[in-house]
């Protein structure tokens, strides 16, 4: 059996948790002040997970830059790899918010979405 102990990031509190973890299960999170802390800690235990903000390169675009971001978590470990990725990618103006840059992040299900609109440029 192990503790571990971790800072919840659901919320503005910030509670300090102790996840009782035996076998790969969780068996307690204590310290949490709502249950959005339990539901944290004991993902966080086992599977860390993150949303995942950052850029992708545009070309022919009023800017080289497109901030993006994932539309679920993804598993931490993945995120090295997610990155590589991402460094690969170009779009091409013009770049509207919500769209997809990329559909399915290594498998994950989860999007790559603009989260700024990238005009094209102008001749």
């Amino acid at each position: 059996m192990t503790e571990k102990r971790m800072i919840c990031l659901s919320c503005p509190v910030g509670c300090q948790l102790t996840v009782t973890v035996e076998n790969g299960e969780v068996l307690r999170v204590d310290g949490n002040a709502c249950p959005r802390g339990d539901v944290y800690g004991r993902q966080e235990a086992i599977e860390p997970m993150r949303t995942l903000p950052t850029s992708v390169r545009v070309t022919a675009g009023t800017r080289d830059l497109v901030s993006v971001k994932t539309d679920r978590p993804i598993p931490l470990d993945l995120i090295p790899a997610a990155m590589d990725l991402i460094r690969e990618i170009s779009v091409e103006a013009p770049v509207r918010i919500h769209d997809v840059v990329l559909d399915d992040l290594l498998g994950t299900g989860a999007k790559l979405v603009a989260t700024r609109d990238v005009p094209a440029a102008c001749g």
